[in-house]
């Protein structure tokens, strides 16, 4: 199968799987965007995230990560389930459905399988968050939006509200053009709703993030942040909720997997006040939100309880 058809193929494999977005760029021409990994770094701005840094060399430099890669194929996947309710506690978009790595990745496997059987391919990375690799660079080098202000990347046609995944090939495939716009214009709404002053321009600071510190801070989260927590109790999209792009576009998710779960969606806050570590397990399974652990959670709660 020559080239042509091949990447024709795998991008409308990947619309009927039920990604949104699919672009594809060529690894030998690096994103801008990696000149500020450095310094973010540098600034200490990635908090307690220290696997990050520990395979800096490796997301600075993808060959590193994957000496043969030919071929990098980005993918988005909206997973926008609706606004939370005003009322209650609130939980990160992504979160409300079942965990999306291993949803992601069945996806992936199923677009490689179908590129082995069809070409001369015998490895590739298949990469749903966790890999050493600049995401969201790699995905503006594909065609599939800009970074923002937020930090998000964002699509001029969805928003922001979806995964990012790539798939690393040992062959090439025809390459997209990159998105080289910025549609944020002057607009700075998300950075001036941040309850908590994380934001810079194109720039976050973890330590002041209220996703960072209910999702990813073990321990005590700091006195001056106790009153901007606004009910998040684990994740914070207000930097997305904000943005016009999203106002505008945003649409619930197809993918069953990624609705909001009925045993999330039928609690209220005191269901949520009374969690136990027993109940927390059972509703928890194939939960993202694990991620914060039982202890993580808690602590979160009982921060945001206004009783």
């Amino acid at each position: 199968m020559n080239k042509s058809i091949l990447t024709k193929n795998i991008k409308n494999l990947a619309y009927d799987l039920g990604f949104d977005l699919i672009g594809i760029s060529n690894p030998e021409i690096y994103p801008k965007e990696f000149n500020t990994l450095n310094n973010w770094l540098d600034n200490n701005y990635h908090a307690s995230m220290h696997w990050i840094n520990n395979r800096r060399d490796e997301r600075n430099d993808v060959f590193k990560y994957f000496p043969n890669v030919k071929t990098i194929i980005s993918f988005g996947h909206n997973y926008f389930t609706g606004r939370n309710h005003e009322d209650n506690y609130k939980i990160s978009n992504y979160a409300w459905g079942n965990d999306y790595h291993i949803i992601i990745k069945e996806k992936l496997k199923t677009i490689y399988n179908y590129v082995k059987e069809n070409s001369d391919s015998i490895e590739s990375r298949l990469c749903v968050d966790t890999s050493p690799i600049m995401e969201k660079p790699w995905g503006q080098r594909a065609g599939l939006g800009w970074i923002g202000k937020n930090t998000n990347l964002i699509n001029n046609k969805i928003g922001s509200w979806f995964f990012l995944s790539e798939i690393l090939l040992d062959i090439e495939l025809d390459f997209d053009q990159e998105f080289n716009k910025d549609l944020c214009g002057s607009c700075t709404a998300c950075i001036d709703l941040c309850p908590t002053e994380a934001l810079e321009e194109y720039v976050l600071d973890s330590n002041k993030c209220i996703s960072y510190l209910t999702i990813e801070h073990r321990g005590d989260i700091d006195e001056s942040y106790h009153n901007n927590l606004n009910d998040w109790i684990y994740g914070c999209d207000i930097c997305q909720e904000v943005c016009p792009w999203n106002i505008k576009f945003e649409q619930n998710t197809k993918e069953e997997n990624f609705s909001k779960r009925k045993d999330f969606e039928s609690m209220n806050r005191e269901d949520w006040d009374a969690l136990n570590e027993e109940k927390y397990k059972k509703i928890m399974k194939k939960s993202a939100i694990k991620r914060t652990k039982f202890s993580g959670l808690i602590r979160n709660i009982k921060l945001n309880n206004k009783i």
